[in-house]
């Protein structure tokens, strides 16, 4: 998984979801409440994508207050720098940038288990990974389906 994808897991997964509290408070050194509020609308994206239009308008208005600048000083190197706004959630807009920018976003999801409904990165070539861990989620599904069938 790339750098830009586990920032953005790594949020996701910060909520209260299956067996795990929330621990977004723990992990978050800025504003705690626009965190909380970007990853709702993150996974407001995630949940509903057929209005993602209204969706991504919503993030960009809630992270309207995080400013960039490139950095050209090192020769041969470009960087992004902060220039305003909350440095966490900095990071996490421009890994959503990074994951959009190469197509990667629908690669973000959340596990079809419905009472787990863990976040992960989807690396099959493919794209159509279903549960985040097949061993546990993807085991208890097909199991259950298949009692389901048998009785």
């Amino acid at each position: 998984m790339n750098a830009a994808a586990r920032v953005v897991v790594d949020l996701l997964n910060t909520r209260a979801h299956s067996t795990v509290e929330d621990t977004l408070a723990a992990t978050t050194p800025g504003d705690l409440e626009l965190a909380r509020a970007v990853r709702s609308d993150l996974l407001a994206l995630l949940a509903d994508p057929t209005d993602a239009a209204h969706d991504w308008a919503a993030f960009t208005g809630r992270v309207a207050g995080v400013e960039f600048r490139e950095d050209f000083s090192t020769p041969g190197h470009v960087r992004t720098v902060l220039t305003a706004g909350d440095p966490y959630v900095g990071e996490v807009v421009l890994a959503v940038a990074d994951l959009v920018r190469a197509g990667d976003w629908s690669r973000i999801r959340l596990c079809a288990n419905a009472p787990c409904a863990h976040a992960f990165y989807d690396t099959t070539r493919s794209r159509t990974r279903r549960w985040h861990s097949y061993e546990i989620c993807g085991n208890r599904t097909n199991v259950a389906a298949y009692r389901a069938r048998t009785t």
